[in-house]
């Protein structure tokens, strides 16, 4: 167990650092950006940039967030056990995806459920 929870802080750190990472130039571009007379076309590109820079910056936030569940997980004793179906994790999948708290089956599903939710609300729009 001690092994997993050091695999875990260890990828907290890496997102938070990540994290900070793209905060800063996110930053950083804001700034240079605020003092310029840019034309259309680069502004465009400009803003295209700084939403996909949000965008992965939710991402590791979602990330860290599961990073952090799945450290509860470690201190309750509940690593490594799928939270949807009670079987155990496939190691293999813990090994590429430490923060995970559902097996291979019960993710697609939830992924197949999700899917199913997004189309229903596309069709009431």
């Amino acid at each position: 167990m001690a092994n997993e929870r050091e695999r875990l802080e260890t990828e907290r750190r890496r997102t938070e650092e990540e994290i900070a990472r793209l905060r800063s130039y996110l930053e950083i571009e804001l700034e240079r950006g605020a003092g310029e007379d840019e034309d259309a076309p680069d502004t465009a590109a400009d803003i295209y940039e700084r939403e996909k820079t949000l965008a992965l910056i939710r991402t590791l936030e979602d990330k860290l967030a599961s990073i952090e569940h799945a450290l509860h997980s470690t201190i309750v004793g509940q690593y490594g056990i799928c939270e949807r179906c009670g079987k155990e994790i496939e190691p293999g999948r813990l090994e590429i995806m430490p923060h995970t708290t559902l097996c291979v089956r019960c993710q697609a599903e939830a992924e197949r459920q999700l899917g199913r939710r997004r189309v229903r609300s596309d069709d009431d729009d």
